[in-house]
């Protein structure tokens, strides 16, 4: 009923998981990540403990294969069981049960595993490494790479019965000591007529905001906020939020110019109404010099 594809990203060390499925809400059932610690995926006639129990196994040490021996060892209903582990190292692994509803089938590549079941056939599955790997010969960034093996195993059939959620987790290469330690990005899409384009789609508008974070990987390999913020608007043309808060960012730096230019974008935009009174709400609550939110708020008006 799902396929999916847990990696670990060489550049960065960060770990990854991305999966669709004719199942409501896939997002909390089958992906579980650590920071600093592993990921892996359970699905098929999901046993949702394997999610925990694996990683406090890698928590431990254990390499992917011995915690995928472990669980199936464990499991009376092993049979029926999915399961894709990456570890610390880098190391996969990953099981599909002798019951396991046709298409299904796994495969273990470098740092990478990915895994399906109750497919349209068995290229579903298979097509998920190549398309992977391509994403990451040529360089793309690592949730690029999640989500091309997440469209060609759409492309090539998908889930037999249809499609309905979809979701993607990445999180950092260290900070341990919590499940929300270190997450990088967590996006879901619990219930759509097709979740993989809408996946792409908050992905995309995602990464654009997280082009602006002056911590952010972008900011960090040198790009100036001008870059990051030109970048950002390509990707997200009708992100009006972005154009607003820059906007203030300019004004609050003394770049009344610029400020100006900015929010006469947010206010001609379609919810433009919106972005005004917000300007009037922060500059009614003192969170916003007074001076500054009326020569803007004077914009467009005669």
């Amino acid at each position: 009923m799902t396929y999916s594809i847990v990696a670990r990203d060489p550049e960065t060390g960060r770990f990854g998981v991305a999966v669709q499925s004719h199942y409501l809400s896939v997002g909390p059932v089958v992906p579980w990540l650590e920071a600093g610690v592993g990921a892996v995926a359970t699905q098929a006639s999901v046993n949702v403990s394997f999610g925990p129990i694996a990683l406090e196994m890698l928590r431990a040490g254990w390499e992917a294969q011995r915690v995928v021996d472990a669980l199936v060892a464990g499991d009376p209903g092993a049979a029926q069981r999915q399961l894709g582990v990456v570890d610390a190292e880098g190391r996969a692994a990953a099981y599909t049960g002798a019951e396991c509803i046709l298409a299904c089938g796994d495969h273990v590549g470098e740092g990478y595993t990915v895994q399906g079941n109750l497919l349209a056939s068995d290229e579903v599955w298979s097509s998920m490494a190549p398309a992977f790997e391509a994403a990451r010969a040529e360089g793309a960034p690592f949730w690029e790479q999640l989500m091309r093996a997440l469209e060609a195993a759409e492309a090539a059939g998908g889930d037999v019965r249809g499609r309905q959620s979809a979701a993607m987790q990445i999180v950092d290469a260290g900070a341990r000591g919590g499940a929300w330690r270190g997450r990088h990005l967590d996006l879901r899409v619990e219930d759509h007529a097709d979740p993989i384009p809408e996946l792409r789609r908050i992905l995309t508008l995602d990464r654009a905001y997280a082009l602006l974070d002056d911590e952010g990987d972008e900011a960090k390999a040198g790009r100036t906020e001008e870059e990051r913020y030109a970048a950002a608007r390509a990707m997200a043309p009708d992100a009006m939020e972005l154009v607003y808060w820059m906007a203030l960012q300019h004004a609050e730096a003394g770049r009344m110019d610029e400020a100006r230019r900015e929010m006469a974008i947010a206010f001609g935009a379609s919810d433009g109404a919106n972005w005004r009174a917000t300007l009037e709400h922060m500059r009614d609550g003192d969170r916003v010099n007074r001076e500054t939110a009326d020569a803007l708020l004077d914009l467009g008006e005669t």
